[in-house]
Parts: structure tokens; sequence; C-alpha cells
């Protein structure tokens, strides 16, 4: 078993709802996102995904939130749009398109800072 990752950026904007701090008003972040694919073997050239593919399915969905805010955009009008949230989100979206027999998204990251970040391993809706 082999793990992959690839790391990718979006700026965007968001408020944190029911916060009583200052996150409650409207603020951005230039984000950072890793994903980590589980692969179960190689192709005949040694390749478990082209880190390529994978990077332009993962921008696929940065790009609905980049230059955003992320609480106009579904399903965070629903969803307090925490970067604990849109790890679920990412999770989920990246798992529908690029999970087969032999690739598994086992993680994402999503850190909003150097020193943030909300890492999913799981099974979760955000829907």
């Amino acid at each position: 078993m082999l793990e992959l990752t690839v790391e990718s950026n979006f700026s965007a904007a968001h408020k944190l709802n029911g916060y009583e701090g200052i996150c409650k008003n409207i603020h951005g972040h230039n984000f950072t996102v890793e994903v980590t694919v589980r692969v179960k073997k190689l192709n005949k050239i040694g390749i478990g995904i082209d880190f390529l593919d994978l990077k332009q399915d993962i921008d696929s969905f940065l790009k609905q939130l980049d230059h955003k805010i992320i609480n106009d955009i579904s399903p965070f009008t629903k969803v307090n749009p925490t970067s604990e949230n849109i790890a679920i989100w990412l999770y989920d979206s990246i798992s529908k398109k690029v999970n087969s027999i032999n690739i598994k998204v086992s993680k994402i990251k999503v850190k909003e800072s150097s020193n943030f970040s909300a890492t999913y391993y799981g099974k979760g809706k955000t829907k």
C-alpha cells in the first residue's frame, strides 16, 4: 500500500456562524489543501495515480471556492464553513471522483494558516 499526497491552494473569505470570537466577522485565508490517496498497486510503469491528474481533480473543486465567500456556496449556506467542514466536503467530493478499486482518498488536510489545520480521514456528510 502506498500513499501519495498532492497539495493545492485557494483564497477565500468566510465567517463562522455562532462563533463568539473575531471569526464571527467576515475574513479571509489563503488555504492550503493536502489530499492523500492510498494506492494498492502501481501500473506497468510504476505509477499509482498521475499527480497531475489528481491535482486537476482537486482543483476542479477548489475553483468553486476560490476568491469567493464560502458562506454563499452550497453546502456552506447551511453548514458552517469551518476548516473541519471544508475538509469533510472535499473528502466526500474528491472521493466520488477518484476512488476506484485501486485508489481511495485516505485523508484531506485543510490549512487556513501555517499554524491551524483540520484533517479528515473518513465518513461524514456536509450535504
